[in-house]
């Protein structure tokens, strides 16, 4: 089983990133949350992988701290959820909220996450509500919106993380616009969570 990956980032995007360890391209599946603190193309980078073994197909997740991997198979051990759908939770709420939420028992608030029904988010609470660690650490600040016409590479960015968690175009377009004239001035080109997460909020 592959359980890291360290080589040189060919290609990220909000929802998978390539990374080339000894020639060898590994095609690896991650969230929004590792999306966001990626270096640029052609840096080293480092990745915790879960391998997923399927009888037709295997594939890898990736995470940039052991901290978010243990999240994933967490979730990932409810019944119900698979790889694909822990994924989109985890692009769908901070690790923070999410831990927060389940041992508190917020249903309410899991079912705003994309793809996650009633029943789903009970689940999640009732299997996991004993075994989240207690929160700590810091979310990552709020950063103000752009301000220009045209969507911005950051934007775009934004967009198909949206459009991944199954949102409808027309509906995520919108919200990433609205999500940049929150306020100025614009953020820098790093700051794709914020954004996403303000557009994420919009999109419902």
């Amino acid at each position: 089983m592959i359980a890291l990956l360290r080589g040189i980032l060919l290609e990220k995007h909000p929802n998978q990133a390539v990374v080339d360890v000894g020639g060898v391209g590994y095609d690896v599946t991650i969230p929004v949350s590792t999306y966001a603190h990626l270096p640029d193309t052609g840096a080293e980078v480092r990745l915790r992988i879960h391998t997923h073994v399927r009888e037709d197909a295997l594939a890898l997740y990736g995470f940039l701290t052991q901290d978010e991997k243990a999240l994933f198979e967490k979730l990932i051990s409810v019944s119900g959820i698979g790889p694909k759908m822990a994924m989109a939770v985890l692009s769908g709420i901070p690790a923070l909220d999410l831990i927060a939420n389940i041992r508190r028992g917020e249903v309410d608030r899991l079912v705003r996450i994309p793809g996650v029904g009633k029943k789903t988010a009970e689940r999640m609470v009732l299997e996991l509500r004993d075994k989240m660690p207690a929160p700590s650490g810091e979310e990552a600040a709020s950063a103000p919106g752009a301000l220009s016409g045209a969507l911005t590479a950051i934007e775009q960015d934004v967009l198909s993380a949206l459009l991944n968690l199954g949102c409808a175009r027309p509906a995520a377009e919108a919200a990433v616009r609205k999500a940049r004239v929150a306020g100025a001035p614009p953020p820098p080109s790093t700051e794709f969570e914020p954004l996403f997460r303000r557009a994420l909020e919009l999109v419902r």
